[in-house]
Parts: structure tokens; sequence; C-alpha cells
């Protein structure tokens, strides 16, 4: 009995240092007010502890003040860890029921998107404890986001990879793209056309093709994200990641010529399908060449499907409606309008696609470049300050913008992702080209990063910084640049949406003969094949234009950039055979053996 009253006396004891440590509870309140994806809430009911209390959420952007977060991904998985004054804590998980297909299919491919990206976006210098990636201010203290997440520099494994690429071919091809420019433009102008070649487009027609794919929405939305994260200096990068990319778009469409198929009615299949397969079955790899060439192919139909597509059409339509409210609730009917305009040119395979391509390229990129550069003449007192935030921020950055880290990666990172070079997508285009020699393919191609980055990208970039809107990353990167053009002159951004439309038109018109072509190369080339692809290719244009898939959009998106894996790798095995062709071009060129004009 005296043991049993000395057990409950010490309980009675340590009961009152027990109710001091300030443990409690809390209950999340989850609110999901609509079918619409990203609208949900969460809030935060605490009982007990001691406040103030901060609330540490998954989703960054919510401040660690907040007991409230709002825009959360129905059907997927969050928490929430709140510590009260006295350092006590606890963690709550929770998900978010979806109620409509669309918040099913967002919620499902969240963790999708975020395993992709792990892989994509894979950081090997930090995992190797190469350096320090967390993020300091001008102070030196660790900067954190909202939600109290320390800020960290990201070196992605895909840009790696990519600007490695880059820069070996650019090594191994003596510079090709320095010294061989002028051909370049020799070739597009069309003084060495073949009109007996094989092929189904001209030079310039295959230039003008691949351009309008990626001449696109990153040009401006992309740059001013870039822009606003990692300041002026990002610019310098991006010029320098462009120019290194002319290497990579030059071997991979040599290549795309050299391997191409011509059917017996004219028709070119080409691409990294089929360099990935015959010219690696060359060198004895025929059965790495044939998995590596089945896993481009499927990945160009998701991203031709996604990024090149749905991406294209909601962001068409959500620019359209901005400035247009009327059309605003008509997604629907802006997809079937758009879905029939697309279909008018595809239906008609690339002869078709090219004859709208060399006339929409020259006019949107003239109507952008014009627009651009009006804004800078009408700025030009501030081209001193310009130039020296560039110089200085490429160079000495602020460690608040990620220090020189950052600042190199954002530039790489936004002209790897704009250019596409390394992708392989512009190779399937260059391979219809008419030309009995590969390498004269290559020279054209390489002028394509020149003008998606040294020119457009870098436009967008100075517009920016000559207007001062550049220092606002909590905008959104097309309302960023929309605000710099509209400073100068108010109805400068309706020009930039006639832009964007052209540009989101050109993009889906191009990544639908790149599906195409890895749609038949997996699926066998007949009317039957397709016109099944290009169906479904117009109804994905109606998709897009009518939901916010978020997550999906962003798998699909992720897609382009995954193709770099098994092209690059072809690149590497296969950069020898595209050596040896152009120094073979170069001399019979300079001795006038290839083309009668040069006889």
């Amino acid at each position: 009995m005296s043991r049993i009253l000395l057990f409950l006396a010490s309980l009675f004891c340590a009961f009152p240092a027990f109710a001091q440590t300030g443990v409690f509870n809390a209950e999340v309140i989850i609110d999901n007010p609509s079918d619409k994806i990203n609208d949900a809430s969460a809030l935060v009911n605490v009982q007990g502890g001691t406040p103030p209390y901060h609330y540490y959420w998954s989703k960054t952007s919510t401040d660690s003040t907040a007991s409230k977060s709002l825009g959360m991904a129905e059907g997927a998985s969050h928490y929430v860890t709140i510590t009260d004054a006295s350092g006590n804590s606890v963690k709550k998980e929770f998900s978010i029921p979806a109620n409509s297909l669309a918040e099913h299919f967002n919620g499902t491919f969240k963790p999708i998107v975020d395993g992709f990206a792990s892989v994509i976006f894979w950081d090997p210098f930090y995992a190797m404890g190469l350096y320090d990636n967390r993020v300091y201010n001008d102070v030196g203290k660790v900067s954190k986001f909202p939600n109290g997440t320390v800020r960290t520099n990201q070196i992605p494994f895909i840009v790696i990879w990519l600007i490695f690429g880059a820069l070996f071919f650019t090594i191994r091809m003596g510079g090709v793209q320095f010294w061989g420019w002028r051909h370049s433009i020799k070739l597009v102008r069309g003084k060495f056309d073949e009109h007996d070649a094989p092929g189904e487009v001209t030079h310039f027609q295959a230039l003008a093709t691949a351009v309008s794919a990626t001449v696109g929405l990153g040009n401006i939305a992309g740059v001013a994200v870039a822009i606003s994260i990692g300041g002026p200096g990002a610019t310098f990068w991006l010029i320098i990641a462009g120019l290194l990319g002319m290497a990579s778009k030059f071997t991979e469409c040599t290549l795309g010529v050299k391997y191409r198929d011509i059917g017996e009615d004219g028709v070119v299949e080409g691409g990294p399908m089929r360099y990935l397969r015959k010219g690696l079955a060359r060198k004895n790899m025929k059965g790495l060449g044939q998995v590596l060439a089945v896993i481009f192919a499927i990945l160009t139909i998701g991203a031709s499907f996604g990024g090149g597509n749905m991406f294209q059409a909601n962001q068409a339509y959500q620019q359209m409606a901005t400035q247009f409210t009327s059309i605003a609730g008509y997604g629907p009917h802006f997809g079937v309008i758009l879905a029939i305009l697309v279909g008018a040119v595809i239906i008609g395979g690339i002869r078709s696609i090219a004859r709208v391509t060399e006339k929409i390229v020259p006019l949107m990129a003239g109507l952008y470049i014009l627009a651009a550069l009006v804004i800078i003449f009408v700025n030009i007192g501030n081209i001193g300050n310009a130039f020296s935030l560039i110089f200085e921020g490429a160079f000495a950055p602020k460690a608040a913008l990620g220090g020189f880290v950052g600042v190199l990666i954002q530039g790489f990172r936004r002209a790897a992702f704009s250019n596409e070079a390394g992708v392989g997508s512009a190779a399937i285009a260059h391979s219809a080209a008419k030309t009995k020699h590969p390498v004269s393919e290559g020279f054209v191609a390489l002028l394509e990063p020149f003008i998606d980055t040294v020119v457009v990208c870098t436009l967008t970039a100075l517009v920016l910084i000559f207007t001062g809107f550049y220092d606002d990353a909590g905008m959104g990167g097309a309302t960023l640049t929309s605000q710099a053009f509209g400073s100068v002159i108010s109805w400068f951004p309706y020009v930039l949406v006639v832009a964007i439309f052209l540009f989101a038109f050109s993009t889906m018109i191009s990544w639908s003969y790149y599906g195409l072509r890895a749609w038949t190369f997996l699926l066998g080339r007949n009317k039957w094949t397709e016109l099944s692809y290009k169906l479904i290719f117009l109804v994905f244009i109606v998709i897009g234009s009518s939901v916010s898939l978020g997550a999906v959009l962003d798998f699909s998106d992720m897609m382009i950039l995954a193709m770099a894996l098994p092209n690059v790798i072809g690149l590497l095995l296969l950069s020898g055979e595209v050596r040896a062709e152009l120094k073979s071009y170069w001399s019979r060129f300079k001795k006038g053996k290839i083309l009668d004009e040069e006889a």
C-alpha cells in the first residue's frame, strides 16, 4: 500500500512540471470550395501550448506566422509543423480529398512530378558535398522562404548534362559555331539549294519549323523569372550557354540527315530515333541503340501532347483572356477554334507545316524584336547602368541572389530549357531538308540557339533591365514582361499577347510533327496511324485550353527535358562520325567539289 501511495504522490508532483512543458495538440480544418485545382485551404486550430505559434507549412510560400495556407493541391499529401513559444512542436500530416476529375488528375500526377523532378533536377555537386547550397542574404544570414524553409541553390543534373554536351561538342567540332556561321547564312538564303536533292523542305523551311518550336512563351515568361531570381547577371550566362548550344544543334541535326529514312513516296522519317538505333548498331551497340531510341520516342510523344501542345494552348488562352476579358470563361470555345486552325495546317504534313512556319516565324520574331527594340530605344539613357548591372551581376552577384552559382545556373538553365539544344527535337525537323550533305543541315541548325537565345531571350532580358522590371520574383513571368512593355506605351501589352499567340500556335504545329514522327517510329507509318495521332493531338488542344491541369502540364513539360538524357548519350557516342563528316565536307567545299555553284 505504501508503494502505491508513493507512486501516486510522485505522479502528483510530476504533473505540474508536465503541464508546464507546453505540450499541446492541433486540429487541421480543410476547405475545398470548388472543383478547380489548387484552390483548397487548410486552417490550424491549436489547443494548448504557449502562444505565439509558428506554422511551418509544406507549401513554401505560406508565411510561418500564418495559421492558414491557401492554394493547396487537392488529392495530395501535405503537412504543417506547429511550434509554440516554449519550443514545443507537433507535426500534422493531412491530405485534401479531390472532388473533380481535374483535381484527381492533378493530385495523382503531383507525386509523379516530384519523383521525376528529383531525377532531372538532382544536384550531384551538392550530393558530393562540393559546395554549400544555402543562399545567404547581404548580411551573411541564411535566407529563408516565407514558411521558414532555408532557400537553396540547385545545380540541376539535366542542365549540367546539356551544358557538358554543348561544351564537349564545341571542342569536338573545333568551335564550328564561331567560324561556320557565314556559311550557315548562305545556306539559309538558298545560295546552295540543291533542287534535285532528296527531302521535303528547303533549308530555310526546316530552320523556320525548328525555330517555331523553340521560340515560345519560355522566351517571354521564362526569361523574366530567371532575371527576377538571378538578377541581370544571368543575362551574360544565358548568352554564353546559347553560343555553346549551337554546337549541340549542329551535331544532332547532322546525324538526323545522315541516318534518315526516305519512303518511296518521298516522306522522310528522321530524328534521334533513327540515328540512335541505326548509328549505334553500326558501332556494335544495337541493343543500347534500340532501347535509347524507344525511350526517346515515348518521351517525344508525351512531350508533344503536353509541353508542345496543352501547355501552349493553356498559356495562350490565359494570356488572351487576361487582355481580352470578354473571352474569359470560354476556354473550350477558344480550344476548338485553335484546334481547327492547327488541324488545317498539320493535316498536310511537314510540307504544309513548313509553308506556314516560314511565314509565321519571321512575322512573330520580327514583331517581338521590333517591340523590344522600341522599349530599349525609349529607355536608351539607361544603357550604361543596364550593362553595368549585367556584367557586375555576372561576376560579382549579390549573395541574396544565390551568389555566383545562383546567377550562373539561372542563365544556363534558361538557355538550356529554351533553345532545346541537345534535346533532339530539332533533328526531326531538319531531317526533312532537301540536301545530299548531312553537314550542310548541321550548319543551318546551329543558327537556332543564336536566334532563340542570343537574340530573342536576350532582348527580353534587356527590356526588363532597361525598364527596371527585373527584381520582382513574386510576379508571374509573363506579367512581369507585359508590365515592362506597358511602361512605355499602354497598348504594347496587346502586341505582346499577339506575339504569345503566334509563338504558341507555331510551337504546336511544329511539335505535332515531332510527335507524329515518334508515333510512326513505334507503331509504323500508314494513313491510320498518322490520322489517329493528329486527331488525338487536336483533342489535347481543347483539353489544354479548357482546364488547368497544373501537375499534368508540369510532368509533360519535364518530358521535353528528359529527351536530352538518351539523345546526348547517342550524340557523345556518334560525335566522332560527325567530326569526320565535317572535316570531309569542309575540305571538299573549300576545293569547290561539293556544289555545282562552287565548281
